[in-house]
């Protein structure tokens, strides 16, 4: 008998279910999409209930045709949500993108206390992390830090709604700056300087941990976070590759097999499952770049695709125009919440075409950055192949410009729904399912040598414009 399996992927922009065979084929898919709000400097924000609305109705789209055999979960990570005892929210989801915190991570990063936490946890401290927004809340907010049931992520508040249960994985937990990478367990001298107890956490389980919805008509699989799924669900948990993903934000990870801490507190590290773990850093400024430069600066209705196609008619290195892009500050490498945009080099020579294509490689540069600290022998990252994944996996320009910053041969997947995939897969393991998913390389793309260069050049430049400009 042929069976279904529904990965659902919570995003920072949408929710996207897909049914796929074990095999990996995709079916069917179904999204919904849902807006970001910055009601203050600083604030990035969405609404619970308008996420829970969107995945209730991608749900209930996409099972309409099909019985599942379970569904599994992946979810952007790095959210925060306070809610009373009945699980009302007490405040609006707080997202990785929110820089509200910025004071508090400040003061704890140059303190010896938030050294040792980084230790601990694998997490800089920063105010993309739920423990700096903690902080803030008990801070500035003292009246919702007291009535606080439970400090939670988009994925807990769904789940409780689907099944009743507080639990977080520990793929998702690992991303909080409160559990301890090796442990798998809450950190109580982080709580404790927090002022809080493990009451106020949900209960960590495995990424394959299971449970029925209060109707009794789904089995779940609660799954893990995007980045480590995407990681699973693209084939990079192989040896010899590295996930490079770039959706609203980007990352580059790379898997380990114990967790890994780096001393100048520059990466993270995340738990997947079992022994699996992976080393990252993770930017904010990914293609949410692209979509500013789009609707913002160019004021223009092209499509994404005819933008790729004008930054393709561009010789490599945008004819000296620099783009470094901290437009939402930066985390990876730098874990500076103030960092601001800047454009290098612009002459009267250039046009909307070179500002398309230096936006595409300033968004790179951000990740080759977090790269060469992964890999400080330039010559180990020949060994290496890029399996791309994310929005940005599906312009032909973009993935050939990685290539060749990069100099690493970069594919594709089968499918660049790695997270929901990812999610999948630990739902198969989760229930003893083999999956007959072959490792189909879908593209390739292999460096062009001849603009090594040009693009060590620029790069030379770009690593330099924030240390130069940063107390300015």
């Amino acid at each position: 008998m042929n069976h279904f399996y529904i990965g659902i992927d919570i995003g920072t922009t949408a929710t996207k279910a897909i049914v796929f065979t074990n095999e990996g084929k995709m079916i069917q898919q179904y999204s919904k999409e849902y807006e970001m709000y910055h009601p203050e400097p600083d604030w990035s924000i969405q609404k619970p209930a308008e996420i829970l609305e969107a995945v209730l109705m991608c749900i209930e789209k996409i099972t309409e045709n099909t019985s599942p055999f379970f569904i599994s979960f992946s979810s952007a990570m790095q959210s925060l949500i306070a809610v009373d005892e009945q699980g009302n929210p007490l405040t609006e989801l707080i997202l990785w993108a929110d820089n509200r915190a910025s004071a508090e991570a400040t003061k704890l990063k140059e303190s010896s206390t938030g050294k040792q936490f980084y230790q601990k946890t694998g997490i800089p401290i920063h105010t993309f992390c739920p423990m700096t927004k903690i902080l803030w809340l008990r801070e500035n907010q003292p009246d919702v830090f007291v009535k606080t049931y439970k400090f939670i992520s988009i994925k807990e508040y769904i789940w409780h709604h689907l099944t009743g249960e507080y639990v977080v994985d520990s793929s998702m937990a690992s991303g909080t700056g409160l559990m301890d990478i090796e442990t798998l367990t809450w950190n109580n001298d982080i709580l404790a300087h927090l002022g809080i107890d493990e009451s106020k956490l949900s209960e960590i389980v495995s990424p394959k941990h299971q449970a029925k919805t209060m109707e009794g008509n789904h089995t779940l699989v609660i799954g893990g976070g995007d980045g480590a799924l995407a990681n699973l669900g693209t084939g990079a948990m192989q040896k010899g590759r590295m996930s490079l993903t770039i959706g609203t934000s980007g990352a580059v990870r790379l898997p380990i097999d114990k967790p890994f801490i780096d001393d100048k507190m520059r990466t993270q590290c995340y738990h997947l499952i079992d022994n699996q773990y992976l080393v990252l850093g993770a930017v904010n400024n990914g293609a949410v770049i692209l979509q500013w430069l789009k609707e913002a600066i160019l004021e223009t209705e092209e499509s994404f695709e005819s933008l790729f196609e004008q930054a393709g008619s561009i010789e490599s290195g945008s004819n000296g125009l620099i783009f470094v892009p901290y437009l939402l500050g930066e985390r990876a490498p730098i874990w500076d919440a103030s960092a601001q945009g800047t454009l290098l080099g612009i002459t009267i020579n250039h046009t909307k075409a070179h500002f398309i294509r230096a936006t595409l490689e300033g968004i790179l540069f951000g990740l080759l950055s977090i790269t060469e600290i992964l890999f400080p022998d330039k010559s180990q990252r020949k060994e290496i192949t890029i399996m791309a994944s994310g929005g940005f996996a599906k312009s032909d320009v973009w993935l050939q410009i990685a290539a060749d910053i990069f100099q690493m041969k970069v594919v594709v997947a089968q499918t660049i729904e790695g997270s929901c995939w990812g999610a999948v897969m630990i739902g198969l393991e989760a229930f003893g399912i083999n999956t007959n998913c072959r490792d189909i390389e879908e593209k390739i793309f292999m460096p062009n040598p001849k603009h090594e260069l040009v693009y060590q050049e620029n790069y030379r430049k770009f690593s330099k414009v924030y240390e130069a400009l940063k107390d300015l």
